[in-house]
């Protein structure tokens, strides 16, 4: 790993469940992390309020839809992980403007801030989901992208602007393309939590679509990946993908982790989960061989050992959950 002692690093979406794992990664590696947060009334810094390293960074409140805010915050940095962005699918369906402006405005902001400072490197995330259901497999960073959600089709347009910016700019940009990521502070928006915080309060599991299969790869593998991107020359200007090249079906996960805990489940299918027609990702298996290649990056949590500690998470931060509601 690339030395990062006294290196000045920026993360946007900071609270959020992977940027707060990001974030504290770079802390650990010695870097100078300044942590971009939205701001709210309350104060809150999301999950950093609760990272036993937030006081090892810089955090500053903003919004990245602010283009002057954003600037602000980057000046001075050498690299900015760009993770800000709006991620639940079926809100997504609701609220599609929200998206075009947090995702695809907040990109071309964080971009534009970084070309007029000098050429600061962008590490872009994008997600698995651009990819649409699987024409192949495994997914390779070539298999063509199909917006399927309004969610999907911002992060399309996100990833185009930071491609754009590198072409047209030569803006040293490389793009991160998480599959599903799971692990200890994700919301319930999303499978994994769904299942454990329902699976430890009720013997009902009600869940949408049970045939898609995910890749799902662990929190710090995940983070891990930014900071080699962060680092590594020869992936500016490149797509890669982080995922571990295995996937699972949503009712064998669910299977799973009722065996982990030792209880049977009963498991029902719920209208109100169940995505759009022609919405439905049906299958994500990733192709990690770039990864490997450019990042020497390669996934060090299986499935199995990453359950037991979201599920030991989970377990220790139940309040935070409401098991019985359907969280969009």
């Amino acid at each position: 790993m690339t030395v990062w002692t006294g290196r000045r690093v920026l993360v946007t979406g900071a609270g959020g469940f992977i940027g707060s794992h990001v974030a504290e990664r770079f802390v650990t590696l010695g870097a100078t992390v300044r942590a971009f947060v939205r701001y709210t009334g309350s104060g809150s810094w999301g999950w950093l309020d609760e990272s036993p390293l937030r006081g090892d960074m810089e955090v500053v409140a903003g919004d990245v839809t602010d283009a002057e805010g954003v600037r602000q915050a980057m000046r001075g940095s050498e690299v900015v992980c760009h993770l800000a962005a709006l991620i639940a699918i079926p809100y997504s369906y609701r609220a599609a403007l929200s998206y075009l402006r947090t995702n695809v405005e907040g990109t071309l902001n964080v971009l534009q801030a970084a070309r007029e400072l000098d050429g600061v490197r962008v590490v872009h995330t994008s997600t698995s989901e651009v990819y649409g259901t699987a024409r192949y497999v495994p997914i390779d960073e070539a298999h063509p992208v199909h917006g399927q959600s309004p969610y999907s089709a911002t992060k399309i347009g996100a990833d185009k602007l930071a491609e754009a910016y590198h072409l047209s700019h030569g803006l040293p940009v490389v793009i991160v393309r998480p599959f599903n990521t799971f692990g200890p502070r994700q919301s319930a928006r999303a499978i994994i939590p769904t299942i454990i915080t329902q699976a430890l309060t009720q013997p009902t599991v009600k869940l949408g679509n049970l045939h898609p299969t995910r890749d799902l790869t662990f929190v710090t593998d995940t983070a891990d990946g930014f900071a080699l991107a962060a680092a590594s020359q020869d992936a500016v200007g490149r797509t890669v993908n982080l995922g571990t090249g295995t996937e699972v079906s949503v009712e064998q996960l669910a299977r799973t982790i009722a065996g982990m805990l030792g209880t049977t489940l009963s498991i029902e299918q719920d209208t109100d989960r169940v995505r759009p027609a022609g919405g439905e990702v049906d299958r994500l298996l990733s192709d990690n061989t770039l990864a490997r290649q450019l990042l020497g990056w390669k996934p060090g949590v299986t499935l199995e050992e990453g359950l037991q500690r979201t599920i030991a998470w989970v377990r220790a931060h139940l309040g935070r959950y409401r098991p019985g509601a359907y969280a969009i």
